[in-house]
């Protein structure tokens, strides 16, 4: 894992793809002590997510959905604090124990709104399981259930984070370190 240039931003290696295999094993763990029996349906929020959600629902042994929304809140390296919805939900939510699965929660407006929507369709039970969680940058009040990682307020890539588009496909997190005018310097 060395350094990798995304458009105009350099960013290094931060968490280690080993790292992240023990983080989502302990939160797997977690997801079928605390839904045994209870048949979750899993919404993984797009694009970001699907890695997360691919990875977590494979380590489980429970009955399980999994089905995917997508909203947007970011533009470049930072949140626009807008939030819309691209792609809706079409399976049946209430009644149903339903974990929002999130790459990361940092400012947490995007989860608020995807919380919103979720609990006026009135499931049995909602929670947030996210891969990477940002306490830093957390201006929410929902409590984040299954965190598998806290990481500092930088701008993250890899394993399904992007930086307008690139990166998802990298192994592991890297963090940003630099933009191209301080790399030549």
């Amino acid at each position: 894992m060395g350094k990798v240039h995304l458009h105009d931003r350099w960013f290094e290696p931060f968490i280690t793809p080993q790292e992240l295999e023990r983080a989502i094993d302990r939160v797997a763990g977690e997801l079928k002590q605390h839904y045994a029996g209870k048949r979750p349906l899993f919404i993984g929020v797009l694009n970001g997510a699907f890695f997360f959600a691919a990875e977590l629902v494979k380590r489980l042994d429970i009955e399980c959905e999994v089905s995917f929304i997508k909203v947007a809140s970011y533009h470049g390296t930072a949140s626009t604090g807008k939030v819309s919805d691209l792609i809706g939900l079409n399976e049946r939510v209430e009644g149903r124990h339903v974990v929002v699965v999130e790459d990361i929660v940092d400012t947490g407006r995007t989860l608020a709104h995807v919380m919103s929507l979720l609990a006026e369709r009135h499931p049995a039970s909602l929670a947030v399981a996210t891969l990477l969680f940002k306490p830093e940058a957390y201006t929410g009040t929902l409590p984040i259930d299954f965190i598998a990682l806290r990481v500092p307020n930088a701008f993250v890539v890899g394993s399904g984070l992007d930086h307008n588009g690139l990166g998802r496909n990298l192994p592991g997190i890297y963090r940003i370190v630099q933009s191209d005018q301080t790399a030549s310097s």
